[in-house]
């Protein structure tokens, strides 16, 4: 039942005492979905460590890094495989796109098309600057910078809002 209390001026306040209070289940269905989000980054971080920052032998003079927005992406549009182009450019879409999926789950403070950009961006940026300085036979393309985060962005758009407000509801 709330209650009132009379201010300096005369004017009276409402508060409400009652607290929200939350269950042990509600806590627990909380915590295995922050467990579950955190294997899928971790088994997400493998994976693209594995795909991202192994050597790529043999590659060495092939290889050139692209600080010029839209360079790369003219290159595999001009390539005479429409299947090679779409491969390279699908690619670096869907290859951190799980991001704007799980981070969400994470936390709330990563909801919104905005935080996955500015996140996602980061982490694409650490990627290819780690590629592009220390791994040999890899190269630093801004493209895959904005494709990356892109797909991000997208997935989020898509299915990640709808995926984080389940599972935060469920808590």
């Amino acid at each position: 039942m709330p209650s009132t209390s009379k201010r300096k001026d005369g004017s009276s306040t409402s508060t409400n005492t009652k607290k929200k209070t939350r269950s042990f289940s509600s806590y627990l269905v909380r915590g295995l979905w922050i467990l579950a989000g955190l294997a899928g980054v971790a088994a997400f971080a493998w994976v693209i460590s594995r795909l991202t920052l192994q050597p790529e032998p043999g590659a060495g003079k092939y290889v050139h890094d692209n600080t010029h927005p839209g360079q790369t992406l003219r290159l595999y549009l001009d390539q005479p495989s429409v299947k090679a182009a779409l491969l390279e450019i699908g690619g670096n879409i869907v290859l951190l796109a799980p991001l704007g999926v799980l981070l969400p789950v994470l936390s709330n403070r990563f909801r919104g098309p905005l935080r996955i950009l500015l996140t996602v961006g980061l982490v694409s940026l650490c990627i290819e600057s780690v590629q592009g300085t220390m791994i040999a036979g890899r190269a630093f393309d801004a493209d895959d910078v904005i494709l990356n985060t892109l797909g991000a962005v997208l997935a989020y758009l898509l299915i990640g809002r709808l995926v984080a407000r389940w599972a935060h509801r469920a808590t």
